[in-house]
């Protein structure tokens, strides 16, 4: 089947064009689309040992659980800062104004939210991808004891945070005190 255009104005050059037909390239395809594409149905490897694996590989994981993470998070904070954007708003306020501060908020705690939950992905694959290195096996051991290191490393961030700021609030005064009753 051919495409023949046809126009407002009938004439004799109208005539000639009738006897010419356009150029199809898909004329004469009549090959269903699933003999076209034949792809697989199944995973691919690039290396032979990965196929043999019944898990995914040591670049795969830190990929999907840092991406799924910063995602997670992402959205996770967006909301909050949606939130948090809404209720900073005030009364006598602009419509312009408050998407401002929507904005502003959604961002903000959006990145810091994000990052975090990246963080911890990343630092949850690489102690379970060590797991595994050290025992040469892949259970729900390493899941666990990964999941257990990881929140106590990302805490300890936190606790070491606290112990110097306790230490530095401990030192002024001490510094004080040993100026004022120690003779130097």
């Amino acid at each position: 089947m051919s495409y023949q255009p046809r126009s407002s104005n009938q004439n004799e050059s109208d005539d000639r064009h009738k006897k010419r037909r356009l150029y199809n390239p898909y004329q004469d395809i009549r090959v269903p689309a699933q003999t076209l594409y034949k792809l697989p149905t199944s995973l691919e490897y690039l290396f032979q040992e990965e196929s043999i694996a019944q898990r995914s590989s040591r670049r795969e994981n830190p990929t999907y659980y840092t991406g799924i993470g910063y995602l997670s998070g992402a959205v996770v904070g967006a909301g909050k800062g949606l939130v948090e954007g809404v209720k900073a708003s005030e009364a006598g306020d602009t419509m312009k104004l408050r998407v401002n501060q929507i904005l502003n908020a959604s961002g903000h705690v959006d990145r810091t939210i994000s990052n975090r939950a990246g963080v911890i992905g990343l630092l949850y694959t690489s102690m379970e991808s060590g797991m595994v290195k050290a025992r040469d096996a892949d259970d729900i051991i390493n899941s666990v004891v990964a999941g257990l290191a990881n929140g106590a490393l990302y805490k300890a961030a936190v606790a070491v945070r606290a112990i110097g700021g306790i230490t530095v609030g401990l030192a002024m005064p001490g510094k004080q005190i040993l100026k004022r009753y120690v003779p130097i």
